[in-house]
């Protein structure tokens, strides 16, 4: 069976909790990863004999696994990883974690247990068969890890990762060409855990050449780890202060590049500790801030790119408008045409800082006839991800979307000329917010409207999007009441029904629900052409691409809203569906599986969760569907026993139901059931039974004795009912389970692409469509509820309501 991301993910969080506690985050990512790394070198190894990564018998994952429960098991684990690293001249960056710390792993048995149990998580894994992504199902999972490890580490420690989102932005907005050489250059003079480099090397077809530095010796390890998990095994990293002591040099100036990208640390307060002024990094620009080392970097990556180079990096957004000698060197930069664009991002992205940062794309390319600069606020644009904010898909593209064409969008983005930003009243200030109006408009009040009444023009003109959709909408809605102002036709609630049943939302839903079916069929032979070789990646890029092109040209709907709702359930389940069909075929991938099995802490069995159960205990069987959940398949072949086991499931419910009621009913204080409770007060059908023959033989109260008759009849009904039910279902089990088995690659495909995927899209889509009309009919409610009444109809009502107080207190004689 094919690795799941989801189920890889859930199993490497969990070798964390083995160590959670005992040490804090930054450390024990160097246990998890190290045996991450170690895993996955020995199972390529098996697979592939030309991997670059040499792994000696005695120093592979194997090994690992023949030293669990060993006395020594954390000295004996420490010598087979220092063997693969000698190996593969790793030393230094695989074997950093000591696997023999009793101060980090405790001592004795603890140490044995703690280090056999890790062992033995990564141990059930298997990289060989996951051949979907190859090298992008590690390294996702390596950004998994170091992602949550940043969370987890804190303000100080979690600076070595860029989140990926933010990386394949970054990559896009170098748009590098499709037929570029692996021979051209990248680099990262800050390199981190090297996500940056490995997102710009993924962007290009052929690959590029890597190049980066790291000051931070165990981040450079977690880098190098990084790059051979993605399978760039040949890369130029190196360790050291890239202000102080720059590594890629040539003839005693900087090494130059053709693509860079960075993140540096944001506003280092030390960077000219050992800055080595030599370089010339600052010929023609002013020297930065002493306390303030954001320019230092900035520059140093302009004197690293080539003549016709490109960049992106990351910086805080002080860097767009503070002033002194950084206003100086912006000044300069500007005038000599090296800032293409500036991308403003939402706060809160980054780990290590809460503060917004931005982008700043840099091109030398033509840079003396750059007449202006390119401006994206897309500061608004995100999602909640627990204590951080994360960009989605959606926003993603609609940054690259924007910078691509150059497309002013109202409140997002502009070509913002030179001569602006020169203009005095700016002086080379960079604000975004100074040339962008991102605020959403405000939401007056109208004092006219409220005294005389009517809804304001001003306020439907704003809903003019809804018009264009649906053209005859508003004047069915609304009449001229005067100048400036409409009168609403219709009692405000009625608003939900005229907007959902009028002609034109209707057409509008079924135009969106057509265009989707088109949509989705014109892909479907692409779907069913997965294969061994297919990338998933560039499967869901042609597909996702399509629905934008799709609903570009529909009016009202985001297409970047439709394209969220492709690519969250993408993320969610379509990418684990089909890496599983391009590791093991459209039938095979179907076919249900064994439920996987453990023993917890406590040596209790405990069992993966299961679609199909039958039987209790250790000895049941326990079936799961990876890619075809039963439902499905019960739908399309056994509707009629579905129908069957839910009419029978309405019975047993009815009986239940009459059971309780009767109960109810006569077992109150006085009622013929009330004392039939058993020793711990409860009416059960073994209480009722022994009653019932008590009485008889007593002769007792013949409407006691009656009662207790009927209530056994109606326990026997349920029983009778819950018996059918099991029944049914076993049966309905059994035939589901055997109709896999039988199941041909085009049933599975009719299945899979139709049943499972499409009518789910469909669904989320057309959400979409219910969301537009739910926000249209509130504003209009709203609109309506706020201008109702004039202010002289609530004067009257006032006036009204206090002479009805007066004449109350009067009868009361509280007043005269």
């Amino acid at each position: 069976m094919a690795l799941k991301k989801s189920d890889l993910y859930s199993s490497l969080w969990s070798s964390a909790d083995e160590l959670r506690g005992s040490m804090d985050a930054s450390q024990y990512k160097d246990y998890v990863l190290t045996l991450l790394f170690v895993k996955y070198v020995s199972d390529k190894a098996k697979a592939d004999k030309s991997s670059l990564i040499y792994v000696p018998d005695d120093g592979s994952f194997d090994y690992l696994i023949s030293l669990k429960g060993n006395a020594d098991v954390g000295e004996k684990v420490n010598v087979a990883v220092r063997r693969l690293a000698e190996e593969n001249d790793l030393l230094g960056v695989i074997n950093n974690a000591d696997f023999d710390d009793p101060a980090k792993l405790g001592s004795g048995k603890e140490l044995q247990d703690k280090v056999s149990n890790l062992i033995g998580i990564f141990q059930d894994m298997d990289f060989t068969g996951s051949n979907a992504e190859g090298d992008d199902l590690l390294g996702d999972a390596y950004e998994y890890l170091m992602r949550h490890f940043a969370t987890q580490s804190g303000k100080s420690k979690g600076q070595f990762y860029t989140p990926a989102e933010v990386s394949r932005v970054m990559a896009q907005l170098l748009e590098i060409p499709a037929d570029t050489p692996k021979s051209t250059t990248v680099y990262d003079p800050t390199c981190g855990s090297g996500s940056l480099l490995i997102k710009v090397a993924d962007a290009a077809p052929n690959g590029l050449t890597i190049y980066g530095q790291e000051n931070d010796n165990a981040t450079w390890a977690l880098a190098r780890m990084n790059m051979i998990l993605h399978g760039n095994e040949t890369h130029d990293l190196r360790q050291g202060n890239t202000l102080a002591n720059p590594k890629f040099t040539y003839n005693g100036n900087l090494q130059t590049f053709d693509y860079l990208v960075a993140n540096p640390p944001f506003s280092v307060k030390t960077w000219q500790n050992g800055f080595d002024f030599s370089f010339r990094r600052f010929d023609g620009f002013d020297t930065p801030p002493d306390k303030n080392g954001d320019y230092a970097f900035l520059l140093h990556m302009v004197k690293s790119l080539r003549p016709r180079g490109k960049g992106v990096v990351v910086l805080p957004h002080g860097v767009l408008f503070r002033g002194n000698s950084e206003a100086r060197i912006r000044t300069e930069l500007i005038r000599r045409g090296y800032i293409k664009a500036i991308v403003g991002l939402p706060a809160n992205l980054f780990y290590g800082t809460g503060i917004p940062a931005c982008l700043i794309v840099l091109d030398k390319e033509n840079a003396q006839t750059r007449t202006g600069i390119f401006m994206i606020d897309a500061s608004k644009g995100f999602a909640k991800d627990g204590p951080k904010n994360r960009l989605r898909p959606r926003d993603m593209h609609k940054i690259v979307d924007a910078f691509t064409s150059g497309k002013e969008i109202a409140r997002y983005s502009r070509m913002v000329p030179t001569s602006e930003i020169a203009d005095p009243k700016n002086d080379y200030n960079l604000n975004i917010p100074r040339y962008i109006d991102s605020a959403e408009p405000e939401d007056i009040q109208d004092l006219r409207a409220h005294v005389h009444g009517g809804i304001p023009n001003r306020d439907l003109d704003e809903l003019q999007p809804y018009w264009d959709a649906f053209p005859n909408l508003r004047s069915e809605l609304f009449i001229p009441l005067r100048d400036g102002y409409s009168e609403l036709k219709v009692e405000p609630r009625e608003i939900r029904s005229m907007v959902t049943g009028s002609p034109e939302y209707e057409a509008f839903d079924h135009d969106i629900v057509n265009t989707v079916q088109r949509w989705w069929a014109s892909k479907r032979g692409l779907l069913e052409s997965i294969e061994p070789t297919t990338k998933p990646a560039d499967l869901i890029h042609e597909i996702s691409e399509a629905l934008l092109d799709a609903f570009r040209p529909r009016p009202l709907i985001d297409e970047y809203a439709v394209y969220e709702q492709l690519m969250s359930y993408w993320n969610r389940v379509m990418h684990d569906d089909v890496s599983l069909i391009v590791s093991e075929g459209w039938v095979q991938s179907v076919q249900p599986r064994a439920a996987r099995a453990w023993k917890d802490k406590n040596n209790k069995p405990k069992y993966e969760e299961a679609h199909i159960v039958f039987g209790t205990g250790v000895k049941a069987q326990r079936w799961v569907m990876d890619l075809l959940p039963p439902e499905h398949v019960v739908a399309r072949y056994f509707a009629a026993e579905q129908a069957e086991l839910e009419r029978l499931t309405e019975a047993r419910d009815a009986a239940t139901l009459a059971v309780a009621e009767y109960i109810e009913e006569y077992a109150v204080e006085g009622g013929p059931l009330f004392d039939t409770a058993d020793d711990e007060g409860k009416f059960t059908n073994a209480s009722a039974k022994a009653a019932f023959k008590e009485r008889k033989i007593a002769k007792g109260d013949p409407d006691e004795i009656a009662a207790l008759k009927k209530v056994i009849a109606l326990y026997a009904a349920e029983a009778n009912g819950k018996s059918a039910v099991k029944d049914a279902a076993i049966a309905l089990n059994e035939k589901t389970v055997a109709k896999y088995k039988g199941l041909s690659e085009c049933e599975v495909q009719d299945l899979i692409i139709n049943r499972k995927w499409g009518a789910t899209l469909q669904r989320q889509i057309n959400s979409e469509v219910t969301a537009l009309s739910q926000t249209l009919i509130a504003r209009l409610a709203a609109l309506a509820t706020r201008y109702a009444n004039t202010l002289d109809e609530l004067d009257a009502a006032a006036s009204h309501f206090a002479a009805r107080v007066d004449l109350h207190l009067s009868e009361l004689g509280i007043r005269a």
